[in-house]
């Protein structure tokens, strides 16, 4: 039986810090129009006891999605010595395409992928490449459409690669924009008949009847730019919170119970990096229909404080952190079973477990 393993991994994190302060003369407006009078140092206080972001990373000015992606890619080619000539799949998963700086225009021809096996050089013409748009759990469904690839013996080697520049299409008038950044992350999933390892199950849902509206595109809020043509991405944050916490877990255990692993099997949960109140909630309400409690603060490793959220990059990022010892007090031994799990626009969701 062929199995799907993660043979490499691979990152890039911008090194531009932009701190909650760098927002104290920011005038922010609600969905209605109206500015918001609280004052700033409140506004950031808040901010950061829901989400618990401290900082975030935006990318260089002359730097597009499909840059970043390269870099991670290169990095995990580079690091495990595999010869990008041997790759059957590039999947890149992403939400706008390449925005460079100072525009709000998405830009997707040709294809990142595209864009980035042309960067790396891959002259093989039977190295597929092609993009996914799949909101924020795009990387783990890129993942998943590679290892089924793999497991019909059409692909023995595929590079996937989430990459985002969410920095470039936020409003700068609405106080979510300090959720968002940019950054890549990039894993290289191989073909291997050994038992016991790698991913072991998945589980994917689309709730797009009652929920699709709940992250898409407006105008800003500020009403001095209503003539303004670009669309900005827009969240409806307490719905998507109280959806998250509804359906996120069930979909988990689902992927848990195909599996055939029990919760307590698990060393580490990989959740997509949206929000830190709302990832913990998340696991709480996991546990709960376990019948348990979660006491193991290692459990579930979180990059959000100094990261943001950079959507598709935040999973495979904090896996790459996670392999290379770069998350002080976290680790991924040998025979160990990591939850993946993700919640985005859509609203889609998805989990996967995978054995080391």
């Amino acid at each position: 039986m062929i199995r799907s393993i993660i043979a490499a991994t691979g990152s890039y994190i911008p090194d531009t810090v932009v701190d909650n302060q760098d927002f104290l003369a920011t005038r922010f407006f609600s969905a209605e129009g109206a500015e918001i009078q609280q004052a700033p140092a409140t506004i950031l206080e808040k901010f950061s006891a829901i989400t618990g972001i401290q900082a975030r990373r935006y990318a260089h000015s002359d730097h597009t999605a499909s840059d970043l992606g390269f870099l991670s890619a290169q990095e995990a080619l580079t690091s495990s010595g595999i010869d990008p000539e041997t790759l059957d799949y590039i999947i890149v998963a992403h939400n706008f395409g390449d925005v460079i700086a100072g525009s709000n225009r998405v830009d997707m021809v040709p294809s990142l992928a595209s864009r980035i096996k042309a960067r790396l050089a891959i002259r093989n013409p039977d190295c597929v490449a092609y993009d996914m748009a799949f909101g924020c759990p795009g990387w783990l469904e890129a993942l998943v459409q590679a290892s089924y690839y793999i497991r019909s013996g059409d692909a023995r080697r595929c590079l996937v690669i989430g990459t985002e520049t969410l920095s470039r299409i936020v409003d700068p008038h609405d106080r979510d924009t300090m959720l968002f950044s940019d950054g890549s992350g990039a894993v290289i999933l191989e073909a291997t008949e050994q038992e016991g390892i790698g991913i072991l199950s998945h589980h994917t849902q689309t709730h797009a009847h009652e929920y699709a509206s709940l992250l898409q595109m407006g105008k800003s809020y500020n009403p001095e730019r209503a003539n303004d043509p670009d669309r900005y991405m827009k969240m409806n944050g307490r719905r998507l919170y109280e959806f998250a916490l509804q359906h996120v877990p069930l979909v988990i255990q689902t992927a848990l119970q195909k599996a055939n692993v029990h919760l307590n099997q698990v060393r580490k949960v990989l959740i997509h990096q949206a929000n830190e109140k709302m990832d913990v909630a998340i696991l709480q309400r996991l546990f709960k229909l376990y019948g348990e409690e979660c006491t193991n603060q290692e459990l579930m490793p979180m990059t959000i404080s100094w990261l943001g959220n950079s959507s598709v990059a935040t999973v495979p990022t904090l896996l790459d952190l996670l392999q290379k010892g770069q998350l002080p007090g976290h680790r991924i031994d040998a025979g160990d079973v990591v939850l993946f799990a993700s919640v985005g626009a859509g609203m889609n969701i998805n989990a996967l477990v995978y054995q080391f």
